[in-house]
């Protein structure tokens, strides 16, 4: 069985097939089709009609997208397919409609797959979400996106990033330098999500007037934070205590995030993890959202969800 897809020119071919056939040999790879392009066609061919079928859908969709005025990429091939898989195929063009923010370079911000959909839509509707699940599923990333939002829409007066000084056995007495020195290393990831948003020179200024803090979660206790998005990152590395100081410190008129990948716990042999506990505790509470993310949301590398998979067995 062969299917046709035609194309308007040459340069809509060589997006949609990707650098090197990129985007079709991720498709022949996870469906039983081989592609071909001549000129201005793609063919897809093989033995199981519905292989056949279900990538001239991805191709065609992912068309579509094109012709919006998007540009694609590996990645979204890689959602493609996982919605493909999953029948969800229908919504694709749904992500690219809806813009979370734009970067400080101006560029949009957009969710790529169906669980960060349902991830920001957790966080505008409730209190306190939380975002639970493997490594490059964008839980902290979008969470900071939103934050920065909610701060520029003047809906909250600061954001509050922290996270626990814990790191695969690492202690912070044994790294050299000042207290700062020490604890920037752990809180890296979450000044990333700021300079991607806001920029660098923004973002240092904001963290001096205080409007931004970012800190180790044990500058956290005894305070009330009010007006604030508030964000726990590595929220696994936390103990039972230190989680619901943390839970304890919503204010009124803010907005709490944790986040945390329940397989990669750094705490000492028999401490229970405060995030594995409060999900299981917190789950169902009305006003309290739980996202579990899952491999097909990773938006890293492909070989990244294979890696995940394969360790979850």
């Amino acid at each position: 069985m062969t299917n046709v897809i035609h194309l308007n020119n040459l340069d809509e071919a060589q997006e949609l097939i990707g650098a090197n056939d990129a985007h079709l040999k991720a498709l022949e790879s996870e469906f039983e089709v081989t592609i071909h392009t001549l000129g201005n066609e793609i063919r897809v061919k093989g033995d199981n009609s519905e292989d056949v079928s279900k990538v001239e859908t991805i191709l065609e969709n992912l068309l579509k997208i094109m012709h919006q005025g998007n540009t694609i990429g590996l990645r979204d091939v890689e959602a493609a397919i996982q919605m493909s898989r999953k029948d969800t195929l229908e919504y694709l063009e749904d992500l690219y409609k809806e813009t979370i923010a734009k970067d400080f370079k101006g560029k949009p911000i957009r969710p790529k797959t169906s669980g960060q959909r349902e991830y920001i839509e957790m966080i505008e509707r409730y209190d306190l979400t939380f975002g639970v699940g493997p490594a490059g599923t964008g839980k902290t990333f979008l969470a900071v996106v939103l934050a920065c939002q909610m701060l520029k829409d003047n809906k909250i007066k600061r954001i509050v990033l922290t996270r626990p000084a814990v790191e695969a056995g690492e202690n912070l007495g044994f790294l050299p330098g000042d207290l700062k020195e020490k604890v920037d290393p752990y809180l890296r990831p979450l000044y990333d999500g700021l300079h991607t948003v806001l920029g660098v020179e923004t973002t240092d200024r904001l963290v001096e007037r205080g409007i931004i803090e970012v800190a180790p979660l044990a500058y956290m206790r005894g305070r009330t934070l009010n007006d604030a998005f508030v964000i726990l990152d590595e929220a696994q590395n936390t103990t039972s205590m230190q989680m619901k100081m943390f839970l304890t410190r919503l204010g009124f008129g803010s907005k709490m995030v944790v986040t945390g990948d329940e397989t990669q716990i750094d705490l000492p042999k028999n401490t229970p993890s405060g995030l594995i506990e409060s999900v299981r505790m917190l789950e169902g509470i009305k006003g309290i959202g739980v996202n579990h993310f899952k491999a097909e949301d990773v938006v890293r590398h492909p070989l990244v969800t294979k890696i995940i998979r394969a360790y979850e067995g």
